[in-house]
């Protein structure tokens, strides 16, 4: 099962580089079979531009899982702080084989009308 998941172009492209070995989640899929993850870049970009594959999930208390994923993060501690302020758990999906697509999709390709706000899981 694969889940479409929109990311800001700045983190796209640093993911696509393969700077950015992670993406950090306030909250993460419910269902167990996700395997691939369909990159919708947001605005002004607003484009389906890849895929990459989930090589695992950590969730954990914030402060944790920086101490286990720093090294694959393109981002400061200070915007991690920021970004799980207040929360008591997060979650690192571990990137894997990022493929940029070659031409990249409309959302209406997929059969959705609107960009999702976190994720939102596709048919393959």
């Amino acid at each position: 099962m694969k889940v479409l998941m929109s990311i800001k172009p700045e983190f796209v492209a640093e993911i696509a580089k393969g700077v950015k070995k992670v993406e950090y989640r306030k909250t993460i899929f419910r269902r167990s079979d996700i395997s691939v993850v369909v990159v919708y870049a947001t605005k002004p970009c607003g484009k389906v531009v890849g895929e990459f594959t989930i090589e695992k999930i950590i969730e954990d208390h914030p402060a944790k899982i920086w101490q286990e994923t720093k090294e694959f993060s393109a981002g400061t501690k200070e915007a991690f702080d920021e970004y799980f302020k207040g929360r008591s758990k997060g979650a690192a999906i571990m990137i894997k084989d990022f493929v940029s697509y070659e031409q990249p999709l409309e959302l209406s390709d997929l059969n959705l009308k609107a960009a999702p706000q976190s994720f939102c899981y596709i048919e393959e």
